[in-house]
């Protein structure tokens, strides 16, 4: 059958998956890459490239006509619901939030329900049977990225074939439905498989069972899952290749020790392993282990399997490649494929084939996740054959086992593995925070490192090729320009700056203020907002420490996630107003940090990016609160900047105390409520542009409609992060802006 391949499979794979990307995630360095592989082609003789090239038209055909209609479903949803079908296996409850995805009329939305009461909460937890909700959803498009490299919940619903949330307003019925198919009556069973791990089951045990088992972890895990992922291991929870080694050979082993033929083995082990990938959740990385074995079955081995592989998952699954589960599940099986090291045995081959996998893929996981632990190269060597070798056969008789016997004493192991890691990550270092890639730095580093693998013998190239992978990878960690960026946080201030240099200041760091506690049953597990937007953006700008943090004032909105920030990044010293330390709560917190802490007041001047920001406030001690806002004015790269905090009546005092304050680039004060950006404060600054960092939707109505009225008044060009999303000066010698949307 692969002879009749005009060319080899992985070779079709590729040209199909740059295919695919330019029709999915156009990007203009695709551009030389096509042009490059079709004279490749071109030379490989007349008749391959024109049958090669019919392949791929009819490849590019389809993947346009899903992205023409994946486009037509995101604008042409029904206006209004009044009813849906739950799909059972995608139910989560966090505290009084139920989330779940809906069907109707052959859509499927994101849904999201505020439990009632703890009886409402009660009885969807333990819900196994198929029903539908009747009552009033609120359509509306998820939110989008709102941070440069920041997470696109628009685009990850997309890759899951959602297009709509719905918000369920009112709910007047839950009623019993019908089944609508195999995949169907499949996803309860899942449901009633989690129902039934949960009841029977202690903690953590149970995340254990039914993330190795089913491919689902709740949001009771959340920590543990960010410890995971802080280590560099969260993909041992990634159903692949083991876990599908493990499960279709004992099917197999079980169907020949009936009498059955191989032949009838393997026609069987098709249905199967549709059936398991609906029952694991259909993950990427199963799909691809089942695809990987069913080509294996027939005979087909190494690269030519890996092609047909990825052509077949093109074709089936057509959103696997605009994951990020998908392209490191068939970037990982690509370099194992590669890896045949002869020339060394044992150990020393394990660590070599650990290290270059590693290396292989470190551009894909900068690209997506800014860092890199080393330690985890130790703790997946490990952990894989503790996960793989012991937990998930104990686990699997466990479940199969507990109408005859509860195995729940096994629970101590998994409390002891939990108890090591948190040892092991209070001990361990950050991780290398190493940037993330632009498109085109990303493909230079893949072409450099495949060179690399072509030319591995020859001395003078790989040191060629190796200094030139040390100059993007630097590229990267230390971009060579300026920036001062308004961060994305919600309602909330936070502005970081670095120089060319490298020298890093950042202003704020933002936080959620708290509203009404409930009952214990209502409270939901929570990520800080830092680690959603600061703490990404900072990453993938290469930033592993921050020379100065400035905190203008005690407000929740600015510092509350500065712990946070702490324990992310090396702070050089934290700066603060005299005021400020006034509050006793706020220095109760600064002391916990263990950070070096300087109080600042006007007249002071910080050296910056070739000039220096000037303290202009407050001068005297204050309480901390918004008129006792740290206020920093500078020079930088041409353009006067004003940094005045949450201040309000204060701008009034500033005025009256430097008759001259010329100024270009305004923050504006308090997210531009109606009590800042005094006319009179406008008039005499002159600014020509003004920026506002506000939470979309916010409940303090922020920025004020009088006050964006007086911006306009003054013909000052407005730039706000709750409209616009981040806002980003940048350059060399000249700033060039640029917002998210």
């Amino acid at each position: 059958m692969i002879k009749r391949f005009p060319l080899p499979p992985i070779q079709l794979a590729y040209l199909s998956l740059l295919a695919y990307f330019t029709v999915y995630r156009f990007h203009w360095s695709l551009v030389g890459i096509i042009l490059f592989s079709f004279w490749r082609l071109w030379k490989n003789g007349r008749a391959i490239f024109l049958r090669t090239l019919l392949i791929l038209s009819v490849f590019t055909g389809v993947f346009a006509y899903r992205h023409h209609q994946a486009e037509r479903a995101d604008t042409t949803a029904p206006a209004q619901l009044t009813s849906l079908a739950l799909i059972p296996d995608s139910l989560q409850i966090n505290g009084d939030q139920l989330s779940f995805r809906g069907q109707s009329d052959g859509r499927v939305y994101q849904v999201f329900y505020q439990l009632k009461a703890q009886t409402e909460q009660e009885f969807f937890k333990t819900l196994t049977q198929p029903v539908r909700l009747t009552g009033s959803f609120e359509l509306s498009e998820a939110e989008g990225q709102r941070n440069f490299k920041g997470f696109d919940y628009h685009s990850y619903l997309e890759t899951q074939g959602i297009y709509q949330v719905a918000k369920v307003t009112s709910l007047e019925e839950v009623s019993p439905r019908f089944l609508s198919g195999l995949g169907d009556y499949l996803r309860l069973l899942r449901r009633q498989a989690l129902v039934y791990i949960y009841g029977h089951f202690p903690e953590p045990m149970t995340h254990y069972m039914t993330g190795l088992l089913l491919g689902h972890l709740d949001k009771s895990f959340d920590d543990m899952t960010e410890l995971y992922s802080s280590l560099g291991i969260i993909h041992l929870f990634a159903l692949s290749g083991m876990q599908v080694d493990f499960f279709l050979g004992w099917f197999r082993k079980i169907l020949l020790r009936l009498g059955l033929t191989v032949r009838q083995v393997d026609f069987l082990q098709v249905p199967l392993s549709f059936c398991y990938a609906v029952l694991t959740g259909f993950q990427v990385s199963v799909c691809r282990s089942l695809l990987q074995s069913f080509w294996s079955r027939l005979g087909v081995t190494g690269m030519d399997n890996l092609g047909l592989t990825m052509l077949s998952l093109l074709c089936l699954v057509p959103n696997a490649f605009l994951t990020v589960g998908g392209i490191l599940s068939c970037s990982y099986a690509f370099v194992l494929c590669l890896l045949t090291i002869k020339e060394f045995t044992g150990i020393k081959r394990q660590v070599i084939e650990a290290v270059a996998l590693a290396l292989a893929v470190l551009p894909i996981l900068m690209f997506y996740f800014s860092s890199f632990q080393p330690l985890s190269l130790v703790l997946t060597a490990l952990l894989s054959l503790l996960f793989d070798g012991l937990m998930l056969p104990a686990l699997s008789l466990a479940f199969l086992l507990l109408p005859v016997i509860n195995l729940s004493f096994l629970n101590v192991l998994f409390v002891l593995l939990e108890r090591f890691l948190v040892f092991v990550g209070d001990w361990a270092s950050r991780s290398l925070v190493l940037g993330s890639p632009s498109v085109f730095v990303l493909l230079s580093l893949l072409l450099c490192l495949g060179l690399l693998y072509d030319y591995r013998y020859r001395k003078k190239v790989v040191l060629v090729l190796s200094l030139l992978l040390a100059l993007l990878f630097s590229l990267t960690k230390h971009p060579l320009e300026n920036e001062v960026t308004v961060v994305d946080i919600g309602q909330g201030d936070s502005i970081f700056l670095r120089a060319a240099s490298g020298q890093t200041l950042l202003i704020d760091v933002g936080g959620r203020v708290e509203f009404e506690a409930g009952e214990d049953w209502q409270k939901r597990q929570t990520t800080s907002n830092a680690s959603r937007t600061l703490i990404p953006y900072l990453k993938s700008r290469g930033v592993g420490r921050i020379d100065q943090l400035v905190l203008t004032h005690t407000d929740t909105d600015h510092i509350g996630d500065m712990e946070e920030v702490a324990k992310e990044f090396t702070i050089g010293e934290v700066l603060v107003s005299q005021g400020s330390l006034t509050n006793a709560e706020f220095v109760k917190r600064l002391r916990a940090m263990n950070v070096r802490v300087r109080t600042v007041t006007a007249g002071d001047r910080l050296p910056f990016m070739g000039s220096y920001l000037q303290v202009l406030y407050p001068w005297t001690t204050g309480d901390g609160g918004n008129n006792d806002s740290l206020v920093l004015y500078g020079r930088l790269l041409g353009l006067n900047f004003l940094f005045t905090g949450d201040l309000e009546a204060g701008e009034l005092e500033l005025i009256k105390h430097y008759p001259d304050l010329p100024v270009d680039v305004l923050k504006a004060g308090h997210h531009g409520s109606k009590g800042s950006s005094y006319p009179e404060f406008l008039v005499h600054t002159k600014p020509k542009l003004a920026l506002i960092s506000a939470g979309r939707n916010n409940r303090y109505k922020h920025p004020h409609q009088e006050t964006l009225e007086r911006f306009e008044q003054q013909r000052i060009k407005v730039y706000r992060t709750d409209t616009q999303g981040a806002i980003r000066f940048r350059g060399l010698f000249n700033w060039q802006i640029e917002t998210v949307r």
